[in-house]
């Protein structure tokens, strides 16, 4: 199955310090990929890169075979970990920002995600708690329609019920055409989801490969792993 993301000896450096060094990755449409490691690993970073926000240092990253660009964001959905959100905004002016925004984004499948999980869309964005936020921010990368789909960190800061929300979501929204890049460092509660994980230390691809391989080969779970790799 060709790529729909290819990462080609990759770096990145900022002035004296290296975030990322010698990365090759390729992910294929249908798969939930997790990009796991400890803050600090070059998670964020790796997906700056990707999303076009950051520039390489060396190194190529393809989307659809095409250099990643302001030509390519139209192919992928990022969700940072930062509060971007304004809070003088109700959750209606959000959408509607969206709507302007990106012309692939679903309107109504957004109104109905925020109907199912408890959002009303006369919230303002100031009186939502951590995990409405989560949740919001979530539905709002969910409901466009593109080919890669960048969460970085979605479970950072929300409380347990809202996880299990947050998972539904994402896995209520997959499908085979679509690729999923999951960054996290809660592994005990998303590696359910994942069908294949990288672990980045340091900068580096620590280990990578199926999630079920890894966990027949090395005899233990993800989570176990990832203390083993990071101990």
């Amino acid at each position: 199955m060709s790529s729909v993301l290819s990462i080609n000896n990759l770096a990145k450096k900022y002035y004296n310090k290296t975030a990322l060094e010698n990365i090759n990755l390729n992910f294929e449409k249908g798969k939930i990929y997790g990009l796991i490691g400890p803050n600090g690993s070059g998670k964020t970073t790796l997906m700056k890169v990707i999303a076009g926000l950051h520039k390489q240092t060396s190194g190529e990253v393809l989307i659809n075979n095409i250099p990643a660009s302001h030509k390519t964001k139209a192919n992928l959905s990022y969700m940072p970990t930062d509060d971007f959100l304004y809070d003088s905004f109700k959750v209606k002016q959000i959408l509607k920002f969206y709507s302007d925004m990106y012309a692939d984004f679903n309107y109504g499948n957004a109104l109905n995600i925020l109907g199912d999980i408890g959002i009303d869309t006369e919230f303002r964005v100031s009186k939502l708690s951590s995990g409405l936020k989560g949740k919001l921010k979530v539905t709002l990368a969910l409901s466009r329609n593109t080919d890669i789909y960048m969460l970085d960190e979605p479970l950072n800061g929300v409380d347990v019920l809202s996880r299990d929300t947050i998972i539904d979501l994402i896995v209520k929204s997959y499908n085979d055409s679509k690729t999923f890049i999951i960054s996290s460092h809660l592994v005990n509660e998303i590696e359910k989801i994942f069908d294949y994980v990288i672990f980045l230390k340091d900068g580096f691809v620590e280990l990578t490969g199926d999630a079920e391989n890894l966990r027949q080969k090395h005899e233990m779970s993800i989570e176990n792993l990832y203390k083993e790799v990071y101990r």
